[in-house]
């Protein structure tokens, strides 16, 4: 065939993309160039989305990608497009949700065929290079479409009609409004119970989390469990949440040498992570252990606290003040290699002490895990030191001393790739767990890693016309950013209100929460679009309302119209919240792991936001141990003077060293000066 092009990825930024650089298939990013280049040459686009730390990505590029023959294929029947998902969530969102109607799962690498008009009409997942597994090799389906497309058009444009129905259909939810007189509340304490009772019943209530392998944190579900118990003394939701947290501290998901956790389980005791580290689990891990640690006082969850966030700083953080996405789960070409140990090593590493570490460590000869081993903490210290007859100080001191031998020794192997592109949405995450960590801790370097990333997000993602980029790299940021970035942003922003008493964070939260009403709502329903409203290279503009591994930018985007609305005495904003998850209604009461967040907002609602303001020459020596305190149904304004333009300062008293307020539904309590006084009230 005459065309000849190249591929054109190696002026990308995405290390995804970058990775694909060098292959024999001519790649183009995806752009208005690709898209007419399919049009006039009448062909149809072949999509392949994934990202940078996935490891059946990889598998296929090696396997079909690279391939001469494979990628002549390619070549000549399609217009191939590299898409990277995490620089562009909106489109693996739409093309994900074709791929799960035709094929019933999901996944990546993700390969959508789509006509010149970019509906699609066929696609799935990895292919392997020779029949297997049930499936067609990636050969046989290219000529198979390429076959279709020449002398069956009629039938393929009949497909992608039927899949556009499906993608607009399914995006109408919200939309059949009830009268609100029929509409029984969703905000009642029975509804709090039966979402814990929800939540329970897929509790694995000896190794904790929920459901079977593959196991994910579930932090939303924890998050739940520990407010219910704190609003209810229900040991059970308690004692859930709590053991979910131990055993991924304790098991093969945290790094026991480097803090951090990896994305999910492959088995149910938490054993064998799938090894890539993300940084949204991270920040999420963060900050509900923050939770945990400000209910129990438990000095485990500091210190994972501590090491997590130590291990964010030393390899995800740029000397520009971001953090990067992602570390990938292989080095060397095999998964895992990085952080598994062989016995031998162990020994000669440690010596007379390895006999000891092994045994905590679940470390044999024979391996743990694939024939090496993976550190996986037994039983905790407490009752390993009392069965050994070991004071737990000194065996503490002796497991820290042999995890710093070996971390020195680890630091010198090859590295996991680094997916080094800087996400508005992931770090905002970052901030507010950085600041939920301050509050539980009170180590005042968590606050300044949040104010230094806020000033770089700030500096860095902001455009000319005052809207924000999705994506940072080598200087430059792209991408206008979805609703998730601008939800999470101004959730870090009330969060950074709260740890430093400084309005300017609540004045740039209203900024934006304003733009995103404008920009993003759905005016029948009062959902936002996941993509703004002058968007053009979308053929559908989705809603999403899950929960999964980060929240719903709805939830968040509901959660930021309550506070807010109250914070500046919007009660439109309010209205809006409650709204809309009066809208979702009782699928949040049905499926709450899938809907963790909005279950926490309807819990927040039933039981009654508490408005903390404290002000006064002396606030700030109150303001750490009034963080510390757990309220997770708080909104705090601390003041040292007054200042116009915030409701709930008005007619506040200035003058004295510290006074304390509290109201609740519109109704205040007597102001208290004294300090212990006040936190009785609470």
């Amino acid at each position: 065939m005459a065309h000849q092009h190249t591929n054109q990825l190696i002026h990308e930024t995405s290390p995804y993309l970058l990775q694909h650089a060098h292959n024999p298939v001519n790649w183009m990013p995806w752009g208005d160039i690709a898209l007419q280049k399919a049009k006039d040459e009448n062909k149809p686009i072949l999509v392949s989305i994934g990202y940078a730390a996935c490891h059946w990505c990889h598998v296929m590029e090696r396997e079909s990608f690279e391939d001469e023959g494979t990628a002549q294929i390619m070549n000549d029947y399609f217009i191939n497009i590299k898409i990277d998902r995490e620089e562009r969530p909106d489109l693996d969102h739409i093309y994900m949700d074709a791929v799960q109607a035709l094929t019933g799962s999901g996944g990546w690498p993700l390969n959508v065929f789509l006509m010149p008009d970019c509906k699609p009409f066929y696609g799935g997942t990895y292919f392997p290079p020779v029949r297997a597994y049930n499936r067609m090799s990636w050969k046989e389906t290219l000529h198979a479409i390429n076959q279709s497309f020449q002398e069956k058009k009629h039938e393929i444009e009949a497909q992608a009609d039927n899949l556009m129905n499906h993608l607009l259909n399914a995006n109408t939810f919200g939309i059949g409004k009830v009268g609100e007189a029929e509409k029984p509340s969703i905000f009642t304490q029975e509804n709090l119970a039966l979402i814990a009772d929800n939540i329970l019943k897929q509790a694995d209530t000896e190794w904790g989390g929920f459901g079977n392998a593959p196991k994910f944190p579930q932090t939303f579900s924890i998050q739940y469990l520990l407010r219910h118990y704190h609003f209810t003394k229900d040991e059970a939701a308690l004692q859930q949440a709590l053991l979910s947290l131990d055993k991924m501290i304790n098991g093969g998901i945290y790094d026991q040498l480097g803090g951090g956790f990896a994305r999910y389980s492959t088995d149910n005791r938490w054993l064998a992570p799938h090894f890539e580290k993300m940084l949204y689990d991270n920040a999420l891990l963060v900050g509900v252990m923050a939770e945990a640690f400000q209910l129990t006082n438990n000095k485990l969850y500091a210190e994972v606290i501590e090491q997590t966030i130590g291990f964010i700083e030393r390899e995800m953080l740029d000397i520009s003040g971001g953090f990067y996405s992602a570390l990938d789960a292989d080095s060397e070409g095999v998964e895992g290699k990085f952080y598994t140990w062989s016995k031998e090593e162990v020994d000669a590493l440690l010596g007379n002490n390895s006999a000891l570490y092994c045994e905590y460590y679940n470390i044999t000869a024979e391996g743990n895990w694939e024939h090496t081993n993976i550190l996986w903490v037994q039983e905790p210290l407490q009752d390993f030191a009392e069965n050994k007859a070991i004071e737990a100080q000194d065996l503490k001191a002796i497991i820290e001393r042999c995890n710093a031998i070996l971390f020195a020794q680890r630091s010198k192997r090859i590295r996991p790739q680094l997916d080094d592109k800087i996400l508005l949405g992931w770090n905002a995450l970052t901030i507010t767990a950085l600041c939920k960590a301050y509050a539980a801790t009170g180590v005042e370097h968590y606050k300044r890693l949040a104010m230094n990333n806020y000033q770089f997000l700030v500096q860095a993602f902001t455009a000319n016309d005052g809207s924000l980029y999705h994506t940072f790299k080598n200087g430059q940021a792209k991408i206008p950013a979805f609703l998730d970035d601008y939800a999470y942003f101004i959730q870090a922003c009330i969060h950074l209100q709260e740890v430093t008493s400084e309005s300017i964070y609540l004045t740039k939260a209203k900024d934006i929460a304003e733009y995103v009403v404008e920009n993003f709502v759905e005016a029948d329903t009062g959902f936002f679009y996941y993509t703004h409203q002058h968007q053009q290279d979308v053929i559908v503009r989705k809603k999403e309302v899950y929960d999964g591994a980060v929240p719903s930018g709805n939830a968040i985007m509901a959660n930021n119209l309550l506070y807010l609305g109250i914070m500046f005495n919007k009660p439109n904003w309010r209205e809006h919240a409650i709204d809309v998850v009066q809208n979702l209604g009782t699928a949040i009461i049905r499926y709450p792991t899938s809907f963790g967040v909005w279950a926490s907002l309807v819990q927040m609602e039933t039981n009654g936001l508490k408005e903390i303001v404290a002000t006064g020459s002396n606030v700030e020596k109150y303001v750490k141990p009034l963080l510390q305190v757990f309220l997770p149904n708080k909104i705090l304004q601390t003041a040292v003077f007054f200042e116009t333009g915030f409701p709930l300062l008005e007619g506040k008293e200035f003058s004295r060293e510290t006074v304390f307020y509290v109201c609740e539904n519109y109704t205040c309590k007597e102001p208290v000066d004294n300090f212990i006084n006040f936190l009785s009230k609470l």
